[in-house]
């Protein structure tokens, strides 16, 4: 099937649809090289990242270059032709393309989560098309969240007419969607008397479509976090999957979607404090009262830096950990699969509780360390705290401490959802 994605409708701020991939993405054939080209456009991304979020201007040719990369193809099973790396892998290079640009490092998120969603609840029909379609380049984004409802039901519904299947709705935050070529939607749809839930793959050119680029966060401004309206959407029964049983036993869609979250917050640490080091090395001057010439010598200075040096390796350490777990669970046979999965979600909580707490500092500190400075427009430092404040906020860090500590002081099983 062939998708005709020139005539999708944007507002404000989207100059140009996403085009259909020129050629299939280069190939990544394991986990080094995936880190090896992360490593790479890192480089290249990082020089006009203050550029683009100061003026707002919209990553096409490096989401671009991105995927063409082939990195957006790196959780393919290797049974369907791709790389299938494991999941400290996705973590690494998350976070390293998240310490040049904390908005490119978020925009596959989704892409990856949508992914999991297919591995666990697809049929093999629906995941040899859908991990072919990423293969040759294409890519998704997201539309899950919806507002302005106190019982956080869904409102977007999923119903068959005389035509076939249809959607209606409007979400938000849509992170990617501005940008995707398809988007995996959250429907409900009425079985038997209850609304069921499914994810279903919109092709973002279809006609009912509407793509309105009104994300205006003070942070990660380039996401295309912005919102889409489904008016009478058609889609195939095909690009249907199963969501809500994927919930109803223990699998790792959660886990994975939220390493994915702490290796961003990770990536904007390890950018704030290298921004810190950079700039105290070349520019500060030392405090009035230090006896010493550079801002490098002084003590104080030198033992903040000692401090987010040690919680940082510690960040890192345990989202490592984490991928290990996430490993552990996504092989593990039916009948452990219970544990292995709550194991999973709680390394994983572990690990984004001190991910958001570094990335939070980091930032922070940075204009702490290297003075008045700093806070130039010009340099655009402030974007480190202001990308991790606005990620950091995605799910609430105080709900990870209870499920951690829940599990080890009453044995209580992480719930089964997004967030864990």
């Amino acid at each position: 099937m062939n998708v005709d994605i020139s005539s999708a409708l944007l507002k404000r701020g989207g100059e140009q649809p996403a085009q259909a991939p020129a050629q299939a993405p280069a190939r990544i054939e394991n986990d080094a090289q995936a880190v090896a080209v992360a490593q790479r456009l890192a480089g290249e991304f990082a020089p006009e990242a203050a550029l683009r979020d100061r003026e707002r201007r919209l990553p096409w040719g490096e989401l671009d270059a991105f995927v063409a990369s082939g990195l957006w193809t790196i959780t393919v099973p290797r049974e369907f032709g791709g790389p299938g790396v494991r999941n400290g892998t996705l973590a690494e290079v998350t976070a390293t393309i998240a310490a040049a640009d904390g908005s490119l490092g978020q925009i596959p998120q989704n892409h990856f989560y949508a992914l999991e969603v297919l591995r666990v609840g697809g049929s093999q029909e629906q995941q040899r098309f859908f991990y072919g379609r990423v293969l040759a380049g294409e890519r998704f984004g997201n539309a899950l969240a919806e507002i302005g409802h106190k019982d956080f039901l869904r409102r977007t519904r999923l119903s068959r007419d005389a035509q076939g299947w249809r959607i209606d709705g409007r979400k938000f935050y849509c992170t990617g969607a501005l940008y995707a070529h398809w988007i995996p939607t959250l429907v409900v749809s009425e079985e038997a008397g209850r609304d069921v839930t499914y994810l279903a793959f919109v092709p973002r050119a279809a006609a009912g479509v509407t793509i309105t680029d009104d994300w205006d966060g003070f942070g990660q401004r380039v996401t295309g976090s912005g919102s889409v309206q489904f008016d009478g959407v058609r889609v195939e029964p095909e690009w249907i999957v199963p969501f809500q049983t994927s919930f109803e036993r223990a699998t790792t869609i959660g886990p994975l979607a939220q390493i994915i979250h702490a290796a961003i917050d990770l990536g904007q640490a390890r950018g704030a404090f290298d921004a810190a080091l950079r700039f105290v090395r070349e520019r500060s001057r030392p405090w009035i009262d230090a006896k010493v010439d550079r801002a490098a010598d002084d003590p104080l200075t030198i033992a903040q830096f000692g401090d987010l040096a040690a919680r940082l390796a510690a960040a890192e350490a345990l989202v490592r950990r984490a991928g290990r777990y996430v490993d552990a669970a996504q092989a593990a046979p039916d009948e452990q699969a219970e544990q292995a999965v709550a194991e999973a979600s709680i390394a994983v909580a572990e690990a984004r509780a001190l991910t958001t707490t570094i990335s939070l500092d980091a930032g922070s500190r940075l204009f702490e360390l290297a003075g008045t400075a700093a806070t130039l427009d010009g340099l655009g430092l402030d974007r480190f705290w202001r990308n991790a404040r606005t990620h950091t906020l995605h799910d609430p860090v105080r709900w990870k401490y209870h499920a951690v500590g829940n599990f080890y002081l009453n044995d209580a099983l992480p719930p089964r959802h997004g967030a864990l």
